[in-house]
């Protein structure tokens, strides 16, 4: 048919646009277009998609009718949604929008899964489209699960990790259950079952969303960037699975893309964390510190925000590292123009960037972006940290636990190894900071207590109109 045609050359596009949308996502001059290509390509992956309806009108005809309307109507309330939500929502809240989106994916994987099973459609099919729909379901009902906590912690609707007793062995009994239940679905397909009971898909997708509430309410703040991450390749590959199922190679390509990119940048932000991934589930990370190495030395010294900017402005190199603090108060523009006035002066400035910084991937980096920072001009952590010892002043805009040297001295400290920014080898160094508060991690941070770090206390968008008032008035 010409339709099958169509629908087989608008896959195959949309997944040359997949592709090279990503491969333009690779550098943060082309990323914008690479996500309107990619963009692209899924607009014409969901228009073949329709194409189905009229592939099969000869042979269903309420095809048409009903299920086409619903899909019309499904169709316009998310793009409307996704529309008017994305065009409002601030910068600070990005990470919790791409954890529900995320979600959502998830959510849309696990729910092809049911209806295939539910319907019988899977076990026609065969014991491997059958295996590809539970374990689809399954990663897929974890993601969605995991991500709406995932978005509730960072959203602030959920402030403190929650455990329970032996909650890994909860966990472990969790997970071989859902195996268990996923496993008896593909026997009954074997023994010729034409539809499973529902109680047992039920239960089967029931606890697979418990067991996504219980991975993630446990992980500290400070991990929630991995999460998402993990999250994100999660749905990757349940939507793949899904794929199979459907047998829409749109599907597989987007969600081996999506899934495999995930997990390479799950992998890259724990390698920067110095953690491993299972760690970082498994494990109780974000508690106190125990003060076993001893207590912290020094005192806190307070320092006006005029003094600061002074001491740049006849600096010869500054080293700015922007934290999620910056984003709160959405001062990155008028940091951008106190820039500007030190590069007129003659400084040399640069910003350092930590991995993990903000509360997503890649965070700080739109975030300077959004404000018309140069590229040039922006290091991540590998590239920059030796700087540091040579910089006469490096500033620190709402960023904690990247750059707490009890990452490298303190044993006892639930961020012990994980490599940060080298602020405490400049000659000079400033934290603007709101109070005295510890970092997402619930660590006390022993930068703020050496004898070459001053605080500047206050909003990060005050500060920066008075260091821009003070630097104007020298001129």
């Amino acid at each position: 048919m010409f339709s099958a045609f169509l629908i087989d050359a608008a896959y195959f596009v949309a997944a040359f646009l997949f592709l090279y949308g990503l491969k333009r996502m690779a550098s943060p001059v082309t990323a914008r277009s690479g996500i309107v290509v990619a963009g692209g390509g899924m607009v014409l992956a969901v228009a073949a998609a329709f194409l189905y309806g009229f592939d099969v009108a000869p042979r269903a005809e309420p095809y048409l009718g009903t299920n086409l309307l619903l899909l019309v109507i499904a169709l316009g309330l998310g793009v409307t949604w996704a529309w008017f939500s994305g065009k409002r929502v601030a910068m600070t809240d990005m990470p919790q929008m791409v954890a529900l989106y995320n979600g959502m994916g998830g959510g849309a994987a696990a729910a092809i899964a049911a209806t295939e099973l539910f319907s019988g459609n899977a076990l026609a099919h065969g014991p491997v489209v059958t295996l590809l729909a539970i374990l689809g379901g399954l990663i897929g009902a974890v993601a969605l699960s995991g991500s709406l906590i995932a978005w509730a912690k960072l959203d602030g609707r959920m402030n403190k990790s929650w455990r329970l007793p032996k909650q890994q062995y909860v966990n472990l009994g969790l997970f071989c259950a859902a195996l268990a239940l996923g496993a008896a679905v593909v026997v009954m397909g074997l023994m010729d079952v034409v539809q499973v009971p529902v109680f047992v898909v039920a239960l089967f997708f029931i606890i697979a969303l418990v067991l996504g509430v219980m991975l993630t309410t446990p992980i500290g703040g400070a991990d929630m960037p991995v999460v998402i991450s993990l999250y994100n390749a999660f749905t990757g590959l349940a939507v793949a699975f899904e794929g199979f199922v459907l047998q829409n190679p749109a599907m597989i390509i987007a969600g081996t893309v999506v899934g495999s990119a995930g997990t390479l940048l799950t992998l890259m932000m724990a390698k920067a964390m110095n953690r491993q991934v299972s760690n970082i589930i498994f494990s109780d990370f974000g508690g106190e510190d125990d003060g076993s190495d001893g207590e912290i030395q020094g005192t806190m010294k307070s320092a006006d925000a005029s003094d600061a900017a002074i001491a740049m402005y006849y600096a010869s190199k500054v080293i700015i590292v922007p934290g999620y603090g910056l984003a709160v108060a959405q001062a990155q523009h008028k940091l951008y123009e106190f820039v500007k006035l030190l590069q007129k002066q003659g400084v040399e400035v640069n910003f350092a960037i930590h991995p993990v910084a903000g509360r997503m991937p890649g965070h700080m980096n739109v975030l300077l972006a959004e404000a018309g920072v140069p590229y040039d001009i922006i290091y991540d952590l590998e590239d920059i940290n030796e700087d540091f010892a040579q910089a006469d002043v490096a500033i620190v805009l709402g960023a904690n636990d990247v750059v707490n040297p009890a990452a490298r001295t303190r044993k006892s400290s639930p961020i012990y190894g994980m490599p940060i920014l080298n602020v405490d080898m400049a000659r000079q160094a400033y934290v603007v900071k709101r109070g005295q508060g510890k970092g997402y991690s619930g660590v006390e941070n022993e930068l703020f207590f050496l004898d070459n770090t001053s605080m500047v206390y206050g909003d990060a968008q005050k500060v920066m109109v008075q260091m821009i008032e003070a630097v104007k008035s020298l001129g």
